[in-house]
Formats: structure tokens, C-alpha cells, sequence
């Protein structure tokens, strides 16, 4: 069968099991089906495929069917600069997380030696992206998953940053020493009423604690911005992702805890998601 016949069947395919980027989804794993460029495979429309690639390309077809996402399908994603490993015991990075990290590096034009530490380390796309463009920072992740941690080793190592991150198993209650000049963290922020209604293909291959946030979505980001008064060096900056409608009571807990927010970012839908703020006291 031509390719291009295989792809439009595999799109109506989707499209009846209410796949979104139906289309788009079917070249893209009908890519990693036969090992060939998205590119080559358009450029290439007319020519046939065998009867192991169609039978490997319904696996991954049939699999997305199930609304699992492509990320964990592949086993990769591409974020800031790189592609990184994900699997179903990490957040699958997000593009818009990528505004954190850009404003990062804008904030800390001039800062040349960090020590920064990331709460919740997951695929370990930020610290390792932001210590790809410093590179005379060092840092360390944690995360409560040592499959997380496993996932974020490797992905450092292909990196080749791996030298420059300590990889440390804990909640962040039990982090007790060191001092940073940067805190990051993308938190679980998601509350209870939200979780029920997630996208199926979050909710049934992204890992819980990585999204549920508590009842009210607070619960974690709570005990960041509390160890984060302690861990951080005076006038240390905090930079965390927030979910929709957190801005307030997340500013407030900020600001009795001591920390100034020197910058409030939007992600590309408009909701404020990142707050950037400093120790002062």
C-alpha cells in the first residue's frame, strides 16, 4: 500500500476515536514506524510499504487509538533545545513550560556562577536545559520517584551535564541543607474538581503525583515556597509554575514568607503561570 494511503487511513482511524492532530499524529508515528524522517515520508507519498511496516504502524496507531499520548509512545519529547526521554513515571514536558526557562536565563543574564536546585525534577528537562546554556552552573534535582530520577540521569548524560547535577531521592520536607542562589520548580498545582475532568490521555498515562496538587491544586507549591525561605540564599530568586486561578493565594503565601515577586508571566493562552519572586527577608 502507498504511504499516502496508509496515512489517510490511520488518520480517519483517529479521527473516529476523537484523536486530536490526527493527521499530523499518524506521520509522525508512521515516522518512527519505518525509522524514516516525517520529511522523507511527505516527500515520498507514492512509494509502498511492506507488510511489517504496516503491521509494526497499526501497533503504534492502535496504541494512540487508546489516547495514549505520542510522547509516551516514542518515548521522547523535544524541549527548549533538546529531546529529552519521558516515560509514563514523568510529566510529559510542556511547550509552554519552556517560558520558565527562557525568563530564567533573561533574569540571570549576568549571573555566571549558580547553584540552583529543582523541586520535582521529573524528566529533568528544565535544570538540564538551563544548565546546558550556563555552564558554569551546577545544581540538583530531587524528585520522590527514583524512576524519575533513573530517567532524569540518563537524560543528563546524553547531555553531557551530568557532572554538574546531584541527583538526590526525597520529598522536599526532608531537604534540610544547602543553600542556592535559584529555586525552580514546576509542582503538581492540579486541584481535585480539575483532575476528574483531565484529558484521558493525561490522566490515564501521566503519573498523579506529578499533577494532583491537593483539594484546592496548593499543597505542594505550599511546601515549596516554605522550604524554598530556607534553602535559598538572601535575596535568592524562586521561579515556580502555577495552575489557573493560583496567582492570588500563591502571591499571598509569598509574600508572608518573605519573598518579593518581581515578575508575574503569562503562558500563551494568557493564564498567569509563572511567578518569579526573591528572598528579602
Amino acid at each position: 500500500m502507498k504511504i499516502r494511503n496508509v496515512i489517510k487511513n490511520a488518520t480517519l482511524s483517529l479521527k473516529k476515536n476523537y484523536i486530536s492532530n490526527a493527521n499530523l499524529d499518524a506521520e509522525i508515528l508512521l515516522s518512527e514506524a519505518i525509522q524514516t524522517s516525517r520529511e522523507k515520508i511527505i516527500l515520498n507519498s507514492e512509494n509502498y510499504l511492506n507488510s511489517d511496516q504496516i503491521i509494526n504502524y497499526k501497533k503504534l496507531i492502535n496504541r494512540r487509538k487508546k489516547n495514549e499520548p505520542v510522547s509516551i509512545i516514542l518515548g521522547k519529547k523535544f524541549f527548549w533545545k533538546s529531546e529529552f526521554i519521558v516515560n509514563r513515571n514523568v510529566l510529559t514536558p510542556r511547550f509552554e513550560t519552556e517560558l520558565l526557562v527562557e525568563e530564567i536565563l533573561k533574569i540571570t543574564k549576568y549571573n555566571h556562577r549558580f547553584n540552583i536546585l529543582d523541586i520535582g525534577l521529573g524528566s529533568g528537562c528544565i535544570i538540564i536545559s538551563l544548565l546546558k546554556e550556563k555552564k558554569n552552573w551546577v545544581g540538583t534535582g530531587i524528585d520522590k520517584s527514583i524512576i524519575a530520577l533513573n530517567t532524569a540521569k540518563t537524560n543528563a548524560k546524553i547531555q553531557q551535564v551530568e557532572n554538574r547535577i546531584k541527583f538526590v531521592k526525597s520529598d522536599i520536607d526532608k531537604v534540610c541543607s544547602g543553600k542556592y542562589d535559584l529555586i525552580v520548580s514546576n509542582p503538581p498545582y492540579i486541584n481535585k474538581i480539575n483532575y476528574n475532568n483531565l484529558d484521558l490521555g493525561v490522566k490515564d498515562y501521566e503519573p498523579k503525583i506529578a499533577l494532583y496538587g491537593g483539594i484546592d491544586g496548593l499543597r505542594t507549591i505550599e511546601k515549596v515556597i516554605n522550604k524554598s525561605k530556607f534553602l535559598l540564599k538572601y535575596f535568592g530568586i524562586l521561579a515556580i509554575e502555577i495552575g489557573l486561578g493560583q496567582h492570588y493565594e500563591v502571591s499571598k503565601m509569598l509574600n508572608e514568607k518573605g519573598f518579593f515577586i518581581f515578575k508575574t508571566l503569562k503562558d500563551y493562552q494568557k493564564i498567569k503561570r509563572f511567578i518569579f519572586a526573591r528572598k528579602i527577608k
